[in-house]
């Protein structure tokens, strides 16, 4: 485990204890190895809807999610948003910038007060270089995230806002234990819109279609899809939900 303080704007100094053996990157990987990457750490923590990278800024620093949310946001030419992916607790980012030495290529923003371990490059690369399993699970989390941002891609070129609507949840819907397929953390009508292009209220109109429907119902911060068939209908065909 590692003990830091953490920056505050109090000038009080708090300790706060990370395990780093439970961060996925870091399980298993050898006791001076992680005794090094302890002393190198440096704790951060960062209110709601603050940046915590901005895009096109320098990559110095591999980041680890202790707690709370993120999410990771493009900036199109005319400088309008698009959000990307979700980073839960135990997820790292920056690695990209570590590598090839280039600025970040997304700005990251809080959704919730957060928590982050900032590792820097120099001791970034050495962790990565110097430890196949991880960088063998870097490189496969290159390539999730290369498919991830390619079913984006197709998500965005849908004309129809509704239909983007269904198809992102879709994307993020899971069978749970019992086999009821839900939603979960369901992420707020604005970061949708962000991530789709589209408002908030073309959002809330397409949402509430499909409560009304029958096809999902809310259940405190997730969705549950009662009728999952439905909604792969909906994603390419809006006529399927009409009234």
């Amino acid at each position: 485990m590692l003990e830091v303080a953490a920056e505050s704007p109090t000038p009080a100094r708090q300790v706060i204890t990370v395990h780093l053996q439970k961060i996925p990157l870091l399980a298993g990987v050898d006791a001076d190895t992680l005794g090094r990457v302890a002393a190198a750490l440096q704790l951060l923590k960062v209110a709601r809807g603050a940046h915590v990278l901005h895009q096109g800024s320098a990559g110095d620093h591999l980041m680890f999610l202790l707690s709370g949310r993120l999410q990771a946001v493009d900036l199109t030419e005319d400088g309008r948003e698009i959000g990307l992916n979700f980073l839960a607790a135990g997820d790292y980012f920056g690695e990209l910038s570590i590598i090839d030495n280039l600025p970040r290529s997304a700005s990251v923003v809080a959704c919730e007060n957060s928590l982050i371990a900032v590792l820097p490059r120099t001791q970034a690369l050495a962790l990565i270089y110097q430890n196949p399993l991880v960088a063998e699970r870097l490189f496969k989390r290159m390539a999730l995230s290369i498919r991830t941002a390619a079913n984006y891609r197709t998500i965005l070129g849908i004309p129809n806002a509704f239909q983007r609507v269904y198809a992102l949840l879709n994307k993020f819907a899971k069978i749970a234990p019992g086999g009821l397929v839900v939603i979960d953390k369901m992420p707020t009508q604005q970061e949708i819109s962000i991530m789709i292009n589209t408002s908030r209220e073309t959002v809330s109109r397409a949402i509430n279609n499909l409560i009304q429907k029958g096809v999902v119902e809310k259940d405190m911060r997730r969705l549950i899809v009662r009728q999952p068939e439905a909604l792969r209908k909906a994603v390419t065909s809006v006529e399927d939900l009409a009234d």
